[in-house]
């Protein structure tokens, strides 16, 4: 009786100890949001808000736009700006030049209100556009985009975060880039919804929502992003005729992805900003 004993509690010692090793695994792995669906929208001047926006820890919300640009670095060529992200307080910004650019530029802004310029001049092949900038959430690697049909995200060390990068502003080098599995169109916003997961706003004909899972979290070698296709964004107004996806935003504390859509004609003056939540992750 006593050998049974032993036994019975040798087989539930191991037991308890798989389900604890197996719960450890499974809180281990970073949830990845998705399953959207549209929670709400609000409205914004598009000359200050139609590019991007992106979310602080307070929850309020930053955003950008055409007249965001600052006068000292529009007067050195930086005419465009566009989506942004926060990480730890620094405010990241993406500009790009004219059509004769041969760099782009990256802009941080500490939580003390100093701002840094990082240029990364232009490598063989690559485009001069500067749609966006989203940090990893180790705020280690800084993604952005190019413009028209890309098969590639471009990741570079997060200036200041990083500590590859020089401390007070200068040259930025490309690090390893995430290689997408297919060919997306038009990229004007990302977010990091997880270290392996990504979500972005394509200005293709579709007006797309899409996802891009990665390998591996970003480590400054090369990966590969699966995109798929998560959903149509609205295009719903008065006014008839094109219209723009922008730059998007998850705040993972409130648990809600924010997209933005710049209606057609007379009404693009202001910007639907759309709300979305996830279902699973």
């Amino acid at each position: 009786m006593r050998t049974a004993r032993t036994r019975l509690a040798a087989l539930l010692l191991a037991a308890s100890s798989l389900s604890v090793a197996g719960g450890g695994a499974a809180a281990a792995q970073p949830s990845s949001p998705g399953g959207w669906v549209e929670s709400g929208s609000a409205h914004v001047n598009s000359l200050t808000g139609g590019q991007g926006l992106a979310s602080r820890d307070d929850g309020s919300l930053l955003y950008r736009g055409l007249g965001s640009v600052p006068l000292s670095l529009r007067t050195q060529g930086w005419n465009h700006i566009g989506d942004p992200d926060i990480a730890r307080g620094y405010v990241f910004d993406a500009y790009q030049g004219g059509d004769t650019a041969t760099a782009k530029m990256f802009a941080v802004t500490t939580p003390g209100g100093q701002r840094y310029e990082y240029t990364h001049p232009l490598d063989p092949g690559e485009m001069l556009n500067n749609s966006f900038a989203t940090v990893s959430p180790d705020a280690r690697w800084l993604v952005s985009g190019e413009w028209g049909d890309e098969s590639r995200l471009e990741v570079f060390p997060a200036p200041l975060l990083n500590p590859a990068t020089p401390r007070t502003g200068g040259t930025l080098r490309q690090a390893g880039p995430i290689a997408l599995d297919h060919t997306v169109s038009d990229v004007q916003g990302c977010d990091f919804v997880s270290p392996t997961r990504l979500v972005c706003s394509s200005d293709d004909a579709a007006k797309d929502l899409l996802q891009v899972d990665l390998e591996h979290p970003l480590d400054g070698t090369a990966v590969t992003g699966h995109v798929s296709t998560l959903l149509q964004l609205p295009r719903r107004s008065i006014c008839s005729g094109a219209f723009e996806a922008e730059g998007l935003d998850y705040d993972a504390k409130a648990g809600v992805l924010r997209v933005e859509v710049v209606p057609p004609s007379v009404c693009k003056v202001t910007t639907t900003v759309y709300s979305y939540r996830p279902t699973t992750g």
